[in-house]
């Protein structure tokens, strides 16, 4: 029993037990019946599909839904397209569909397609497997374009065998940051409706708003080894498999899963972010 100082003289009176739902008790039961099946769940997504922070995860399963793509289940869990679809038996043009389970580990290969939970028939088999991707090589020399006279908005320079220009012009009001408050790419101001455009020449690979938040989400794929990611945006104006040129307007600047408007840009290099400001031309 519980005692406590009487207001009305020196004597100790008994407390009123602590009710359930209250304090340390309704914490534990929240734990119970919110976090730990999630935990001990095999399906990983509910527990890193935040694009606020995703460490490469190596452990549990994906498990399709519609929309997704392998470039998004990729980018989810901050893994090379490649690497994972190596890794579950699925080669060029990586088509998966609803329902297919995607093994996050690295134990070895599935067979082609992946495993089906689902119940409904199996797509044709993927045909070929990609090796496992070798050590990136160092960076070649940057090649930049003569600032005179050039509209910034225009400028372009050459970064890895692609040039890249600016998705937006506007303030960076968030760099690039693997410490500290992360970020995996830098977030640029701009006002509602405001052009956003392909940095570089590519192949949309995903344009939807199934990660959690990256709100109106488009990925573009410039060659084997990079990615660029355009996010927050009020209305996508591409679909998944179009072919975009560097400049081409791609989407509408908005606040979609964020609190303001503002472009979320990111670069990521064998499944890995890496700073976008050198690749983008000095202002």
């Amino acid at each position: 029993m519980n005692y406590s100082s009487s207001q009305q003289g020196t004597g100790l009176v008994p407390r009123s037990p602590i009710r359930p739902g209250r304090g340390k008790p309704l914490l534990l039961l929240l734990f119970a019946v919110l976090i730990l099946p999630a935990l001990v769940g095999c399906n990983t997504s509910a527990i890193y599909g935040d694009g606020a922070y995703n460490p490469p995860v190596y452990w549990g399963r994906h498990v399709v839904e519609r929309g997704d793509t392998l470039y998004s289940i990729a980018w989810r869990y901050g893994r090379d397209y490649r690497e994972l679809g190596d890794a579950n038996g699925i080669g060029p043009p990586y088509r998966i569909y609803p329902g297919q389970v995607i093994r996050l580990d690295r134990r070895g290969k599935t067979p082609a397609g992946g495993t089906r939970v689902a119940s409904s028939p199996k797509p044709p088999r993927e045909s070929g497997r990609k090796k496992s991707t070798p050590a990136p090589k160092p960076e070649p020399k940057v090649t930049r374009k003569p600032d005179t006279n050039v509209d910034v908005s225009r400028q372009t320079q050459t970064v890895s065998d692609i040039n890249w220009r600016w998705p937006h012009i506007g303030t960076v009001i968030a760099k690039f940051s693997t410490s500290g408050k992360m970020n995996k790419g830098i977030d640029i101001a701009g006002n509602s409706g405001d052009p956003v455009r392909a940095a570089a020449d590519g192949n949309v690979v995903y344009a939807g708003n199934g990660l959690l938040g990256y709100g109106n989400l488009i990925i573009i794929n410039h060659n084997e080894h990079y990615l660029s990611a355009y996010a927050h945006n009020r209305r996508i104006l591409v679909a998944e498999g179009e072919d975009v040129k560097q400049g081409q307007t791609i989407a509408e600047l908005g606040s979609t899963g964020t609190d303001g408007n503002r472009l979320h840009f990111e670069i990521r290099r064998n499944g890995n972010p890496v700073d976008p400001m050198p690749y983008l031309p000095r202002r």
